[in-house]
């Protein structure tokens, strides 16, 4: 692992990575997250009784519209076309498991948009189950994989 930080110049400033000579290759990068509900919100939720709507679905566009904003968000991210941004929702004994798998042909990877995708999802449950559980938490959002294909 490099030890140097590519998003500070030679004088400690803030700076955007110059891609510019690197190939288009193709790139994806998948991420998890989780939120804690109670159960009593987890069967609204299953039994689609949350009163402003199908929190999953919501959720899952809430996440497919964060991923395509990430560089609007993140000051130093490239701005990415996107090929693919798929998200899963496991609802478990305690929580709703959120993943994301994205997909590009670029110069850097999509790992932001990944982690992106993930927690905008959260929050976007977060935001529509908060009338009824004071004690939601968002945790363990994290990378699971990225690769690159020549």
């Amino acid at each position: 692992m490099s030890d140097k930080l590519t998003h500070i110049d030679k004088n400690g400033n803030a700076n955007m990575v110059d891609v510019g000579d690197k190939d288009i290759i193709k790139r994806t990068a998948e991420a998890v997250g989780k939120i804690y509900l109670s159960k009593e919100t987890l069967k609204l939720i299953e039994e689609n009784n949350i009163k402003k709507g199908d929190v999953i679905s919501v959720a899952r566009i809430a996440g497919i519209m964060g991923a395509k904003q990430t560089s609007n968000l993140i000051p130093l991210c490239h701005n990415i076309n996107i090929e693919k941004v798929s998200l899963d929702f496991t609802l478990e004994e305690d929580g709703v498991l959120i993943k994301s798998y994205l997909r590009c042909s670029y110069k850097t990877g999509i790992e932001m948009e990944a982690l992106t995708a993930v927690s905008i999802a959260a929050l976007t449950i977060w935001d529509m189950c908060k009338a009824v559980d004071k004690n939601m938490r968002i945790s363990d959002i994290t990378l699971l994989s990225k690769t690159k294909e020549i």
